[in-house]
């Protein structure tokens, strides 16, 4: 994979993302200096704290001078103006052509908003994601289902892996219930009940 597509997925696997949290990410939900991403409304309407991976900064960064660039561009023609959630439009009227409430992950083209009727460019749809998934995954030659929620798995499973404690996980992960997030450690146990054939002894 390469390209935007190619940085989507290092997010969904680096800080454990559900695709849409990673498309509805704003720039300001991004720091860089102390390496989180914050999710705003996730599942359950909650908001919550993950890292963010070192090795992304400057690819992100890169990222988003292009971004910032689009969207200069949309504030020269007319448009430039963001969907803002819940009652904020309200509360701030000139928040939505504010540079820190755009999408990381802006569409490559304006649509147009059937809530307000207005011209708009909105996040990158997940459907090119889940095709680029699919293509590189037969490019590699897995034999296994793959899809874009398989690397917030892997996610998971690679920090218990590495001793990472469930409660920190359940946290990165957003979990309302431990239980939700314990499904994970019988990944860990390998072979039937984590025990090894006694013929892999001999």
């Amino acid at each position: 994979m390469s390209g935007v597509h190619q940085l989507v997925v290092k997010l969904l696997y680096g800080s454990g993302l559900r695709i849409i949290e990673c498309l509805r990410l704003r720039v300001q939900d991004i720091d860089f200096a102390i390496k989180t991403l914050t999710i705003r409304s996730a599942k359950g309407g909650k908001d919550r704290i993950t890292t963010f991976p070192a090795t992304l900064i400057d690819p992100l960064q890169e990222h988003l001078k292009r971004v910032k660039i689009i969207h200069e561009q949309d504030l020269e023609a007319g448009y430039g103006e963001v969907y803002m959630p819940h009652a904020l439009a309200r509360k701030y009227p000139n928040a939505a052509k504010d540079w820190r409430w755009q999408y990381v992950f802006p569409a490559s083209h304006l649509s147009r908003d059937p809530r307000s009727d207005k011209l708009r460019r909105h996040h990158l749809d997940p459907s090119p994601i889940n095709k680029a998934i699919s293509a590189a995954v037969r490019q590699a030659g897995i034999d296994k289902r793959v899809s874009a929620h398989t690397f917030r798995h892997s996610f998971a499973t690679h920090l218990l892996q590495r001793g990472t404690d469930i409660r920190t996980i359940q946290a990165l992960l957003g979990h309302k219930d431990v239980s939700t997030t314990m499904i994970y450690t019988h990944i860990l146990q390998q072979g039937g009940q984590g025990v090894t054939s006694p013929l892999d002894d001999l």
